[in-house]
């Protein structure tokens, strides 16, 4: 029996969890009492993750002028960690600040050190949770931001700050709504389409915001479809219109308008000189390959899914949502329903 590239990188990334959960485990062993914090800066990986399609996963590529701004945010946020190690906002900004740099594993292993400090910690759980989806244990994701979502049930919401503030330096998610977004898109990148739409119009009926709103109905929209729900997930383009107020949310807006009929595919990417669409917005790109294949058009989105992955931002969930659509190609077959 032949074994998909899929399931061989799903292997790959359970022995990788294995790896890093057994280190994490042998550091936590070293550790003096809890009350002196490990403060060592983790040990970086051999590489970040295999993608769906098997291949590995080393430095995110970042341009040289945003390298130097995210670095020199790890290292004010490491000196504040230094400061004060099983502070939560020390161990978070610590751990997003790693994330930002692609370094992913490292960003993960401080989020549970600082859930062996604060156990159950919905923040803590969020956060490696999108950590989780970016080195493609959808798994790990989906226990972690579960618990999350259990955690914070009926009780009160709180707004989350940007890591990189938008153009208005205003907030636009909050703990629950962050929680809900990755949890759908885990779901949803695990072929789990009607967990996904179920968690996905969850956070649509619950959005105070219309950035909110297009984000959740994007994957709500793109869930449905998956599983055959075409109905429903015409019902979800019927709100959007061109004059909501999206603040940062512009890719997923367009994408909903497009859906709709309201707007062309070249409203969504930019056309290049040689009149391919650009995949430099890789989640933009996914929405519009996407829109290609639910309207027959299978070889325009396999060949657009291609173009995103060898774009090479492996970092960003349009990238991986594409790894896992080629994936589901067994011999250049079609991807699942």
């Amino acid at each position: 029996m032949t074994t998909s590239r899929f399931a061989r990188s799903g292997v790959l990334t359970a022995l990788m969890a294995s790896a890093l959960s057994a280190t994490m485990v042998a550091s936590a062993a070293a550790q003096p009492a809890a009350s002196t914090p490990n403060t060592r800066a983790p040990a970086a990986p051999r590489f970040q993750a295999i993608s769906a399609l098997g291949d590995t996963l080393r430095e995110l590529p970042l341009s040289a002028e945003v390298r130097v701004r995210y670095e020199r945010q790890l290292a004010a946020a490491r000196q504040s960690y230094l400061k004060a190690p099983a502070d939560l906002d020390s161990i978070i900004w610590y751990a997003r600040r790693l994330g930002y740099l692609g370094r992913q594993r490292e960003s993960i292993e401080i989020y549970t050190r600082g859930l062996a400090i604060h156990p159950d910690n919905p923040w803590l759980l969020r956060h490696r949770g999108h950590r989780w989806i970016s080195v493609r244990d959808f798994d790990a994701a989906i226990r972690d931001l579960k618990r999350a979502d259990e955690l914070t049930r009926d009780k009160p919401d709180e707004i989350e700050p940007d890591g990189q503030p938008n153009a208005a330096n205003t907030p636009i998610g909050t703990l629950k709504s962050n929680i809900g977004y990755h949890l759908a898109l885990a779901y949803y990148l695990n072929g789990s389409w009607g967990e996904a739409a179920e968690v996905a119009q969850r956070e649509v009926n619950a959005a105070t915001n219309d950035d909110r709103r297009v984000s959740m109905a994007h994957w709500l929209y793109m869930a449905l479809r998956r599983a055959g729900r075409n109905a429903e997930a015409t019902a979800v383009l019927q709100p959007m219109r061109r004059d909501m107020r999206i603040i940062e949310n512009q890719a997923y807006h367009r994408l909903m308008l497009l859906y709709k009929g309201i707007l062309p595919a070249d409203s969504v990417l930019t056309v290049s000189a040689n009149g391919e669409l650009s995949v430099q917005d890789a989640s933009a790109a996914y929405g519009v390959a996407n829109w290609h294949w639910y309207n027959g058009r299978r070889a325009e989105a396999e060949a657009l899914w291609r173009r995103i992955v060898a774009g090479g931002q492996w970092g960003a969930f349009g990238s991986i949502a594409a790894e896992v659509e080629l994936s589901r190609i067994p011999g250049g077959n079609t991807p699942r329903q």
